[in-house]
């Protein structure tokens, strides 16, 4: 039996190709959104309670092998499966799409950390954040830019600070979409998390057509 752990589009295709080819497996989702796309195989949804949960799991579903193809930022659960199927002998696969790289026109600017974006942007500049809503607590040095949040679900809490808001929208979003929202919003700045994908990159491209600067979020280094 397989457990694959989804959440990507990525995950959601090799759902269907194990499905297609007769496979036992398994989708797990974190259950970070609300509604998400149907999966071709048996789904759970909300993780298993810590990594006790996850070994119990492991043995009474009688898992011989994981694939994980979780987002590139979740890495706190690739660090705890890789671990985990190592110590119990379990074949572990990481489904790990490529990174963003830089193209001629784009304004890229790294940055290791969210809390180094704050060095960048200057006072009264609007910032869109299509980091998720996960890691906002990391933009608290930016107390003097304009926030906007671009989230999946509505929000079931306020904005974490007063100068911030979030906006809804389920993608994909096209590349004209993402021109017009910049423009309409007045960005002066984009930051990504360096997620890869093509599906997400309209965002990019669209920062590149209207000259945004972009803070790239750097991943976090994958297990061994």
């Amino acid at each position: 039996m397989i457990l694959l752990l989804g959440g990507t589009a990525e995950g959601k295709e090799l759902a269907r190709v194990l499905a297609n080819a007769g496979a036992r497996a398994i989708v797990s989702l974190a259950g970070a959104t609300r509604s998400p796309a149907p999966q071709a195989l048996e789904v759970i949804s909300g993780g298993f309670g810590g990594e006790i949960g996850f070994l119990a799991f492991l043995e009474t579903r009688g898992i011989t092998a994981v694939i994980d193809a979780t987002h590139p930022f979740a890495a706190r659960i690739t660090e705890r499966t890789a671990r985990v199927c190592a110590a119990l002998g379990l074949p572990y696969l990481r489904l790990q799409r490529p990174a963003w790289a830089a193209e001629a026109g784009d304004i890229w600017h790294d940055v290791a950390t969210e809390a180094e974006v704050s060095a960048l942007v200057s006072p009264g500049q609007v910032v869109f954040l299509a980091t998720g809503r996960q890691t906002l607590e990391r933009f608290a040095g930016l107390r003097e830019a304009t926030l906007i949040c671009r989230q999946i679900d509505p929000p079931d809490s306020p904005f974490p600070f007063p100068n911030g808001r979030f906006l809804v929208g389920r993608p994909p979003f096209s590349h004209d979409q993402e021109v017009a929202l910049f423009r309409s919003l007045a960005v002066d700045w984009l930051v990504v998390k360096n997620a890869g994908g093509a599906a997400s990159a309209t965002k990019l491209s669209a920062a590149r057509a209207l000259k945004i600067p972009v803070a790239m979020v750097a991943r976090p280094k994958v297990p061994p």
